[in-house]
């Protein structure tokens, strides 16, 4: 018995009224179309992530100079790495970089971030807000070479800003060689790096807190709760996942900081500065221990993997545990 079919719809009616469904031949399935948008991505990824890092791990098992042909030493350069004091050395000021680009950031940001959403938008309105909210992201903006070449005038012995400005109001003795004093690059650095990184936790809060149920607020002022109670009770509670967020990339790019202070201080005075990327860098094309700069970039790298790694898990199991009490 024939099969009549309806024209644009695929159906027709079979022997004893059932209906057949045919589908139209050629069309391709939804998840394939999705392989096809995702490759472009994919391919660039292994060009530009994978097949480079592997390179990079297989020269970490020779001795090369850059030129001539390698020679395969195993896993010398890693147990080089871990007596070399310099290197630790770096990783410890790196640590001090987490605090400075993570840490602080963070929390000035948080309560910078509700304070402007909580209190400044009632009382001076969104356009002033808006505002203030640009001013804190454009050292974001700001290309981080020219950012720290502004703040190395700043910061220079003589004729500097900040030590002129202390020699104007009086306090002429403290001025310092803020850069090339080892007891105080790090921190100096430090503090340029705290300038540069608050503008973008701020920003993440802001839209994070614009999520939350503004009847939160009203019930809670209604209850006589002042701005900090309002704080600690409503909004830390609300964004817990943009902190999360915020305090990983944070982190991680902490961990691969290297223009800032490349332009600032170059790793000194005396590598009181110096980081794992810099110092990788340094190994690479000053020493031209090319094996043992990418056994440094390495480690660096698999650290920085096992550490976003570490904190997408504690972000998962957190947002599960929170969805298991709503259940």
């Amino acid at each position: 018995m024939t099969v009549t079919v309806e024209r644009g719809r695929g159906q027709g009616r079979g022997r004893g009224g059932r209906t057949v469904t045919k589908s139209r031949p050629g069309r391709p399935r939804p998840r394939d179309s999705y392989a096809l948008f995702l490759l472009p991505g994919v391919l660039a990824f292994l060009a530009v992530i994978v097949v480079p890092f592997l390179m990079n791990t297989g020269v970490s098992f020779t001795e090369w100079q850059g030129v001539g042909t390698p020679e395969w030493s195993g896993l010398a350069n890693y147990r080089e790495l871990m007596d070399d004091a310099d290197f630790w050395a770096s990783f410890r000021h790196s640590l001090f970089m987490v605090v400075a680009m993570a840490a602080v950031p963070t929390a000035v940001g948080l309560v910078l971030a509700a304070a402007l959403f909580d209190h400044i938008a009632k009382h001076h309105g969104s356009k002033v807000v808006a505002v203030l909210r640009a001013c804190f992201y454009l050292p974001q903006v700001l290309p981080i070479a020219v950012a720290g070449i502004v703040w190395s005038w700043i910061l220079a012995p003589e004729n500097g800003s900040l030590n002129e400005l202390l020699d104007a109001v009086g306090l002429g003795s403290w001025q310092q060689d803020w850069l090339g004093d080892p007891d105080l690059a790090l921190w100096s650095v430090m503090g340029v790096m705290v300038w540069v990184q608050l503008g973008f936790p701020l920003v993440v809060f802001m839209a994070g807190l614009g999520r939350v149920d503004p009847q939160l607020y009203e019930a809670a002022e209604l209850d006589g709760a002042g701005w900090w109670r309002r704080f600690w009770h409503i909004t830390l509670p609300q964004i817990r996942p943009e902190i999360h967020v915020v305090l990983l990339w944070c982190t991680i790019a902490a961990l691969k900081v290297f223009g800032a202070v490349y332009v600032l201080t170059k790793g000194g005075p005396g590598g009181a500065t110096d980081v794992p990327s810099y110092f990788s860098f340094t190994t690479f094309f000053e020493k031209t221990q090319v094996g043992y700069g990418a056994a440094i970039s390495t480690v660096l790298t698999v650290i920085i993997l096992a550490l976003a790694l570490i904190g997408l898990g504690l972000q998962t199991r957190a947002e599960d545990a929170e969805e298991g009490l709503r259940t």
